[in-house]
């Protein structure tokens, strides 16, 4: 009995190595899209969003929507979006929204998700109405990537957009 225990033992690792090598493939199906070239960014609307009153001033804070649309063949699943928002020309973000995104039933070829609103808690105050903040000279305007990560890979940038100088009140 001790003997075929070590026989065992010294096969386990052969069989963890097959076992792994049969399932990597099944984890990396050619049948599964890539995210980079299977969604596509579809009714993106960019602006400023009206986020009230902060201690006794007008608050606006840059704001993205888009819906995401599968291109690919095959169904798609497991899929996060992260936006980043920065002045243009500035290294700092001015504030990161990470959205659940598609979930474990997948996104039917050529089908559209219901639209995702990302908002930064960072962004303009002041005592000016909120339509004069806009055209302020000293506004500066921002941008936001928008990145993808499918299952266990890592983030793709789907896109990039100006946030545009208008004024969202929802």
């Amino acid at each position: 009995m001790f003997r075929s225990w070590r026989q065992r033992a010294r096969r386990w690792p052969v069989v963890a190595l097959v076992t792994l090598a049969c399932l990597a493939p099944a984890a990396c199906s050619p049948d599964e899209p890539d995210v980079e070239k299977a969604l596509q960014l579809t009714d993106v609307v960019t602006g400023w969003f009206d986020a009230g009153i902060v201690e006794g001033q007008n608050k606006l804070v840059p704001t993205i929507t888009f819906r995401a649309k599968n291109g690919a063949p095959a169904r798609i699943a497991y899929v996060s979006f992260n936006t980043v928002f920065r002045v243009i020309n500035d290294p700092e973000e001015l504030g990161a929204v990470l959205l659940k995104g598609i979930g474990g039933d997948g996104l039917a070829p050529g089908a559209s998700t219901e639209a995702y609103v990302a908002r930064s808690n960072l962004g303009y105050t002041s005592p000016a109405p909120r339509m004069d903040m806009l055209q302020h000279s000293q506004f500066k305007d921002a941008q936001v990537e928008v990145f993808a990560k499918h299952r266990s890979r890592g983030w793709v940038k789907l896109g990039e957009y100006k946030v545009q100088r208008q004024l969202l009140t929802r």
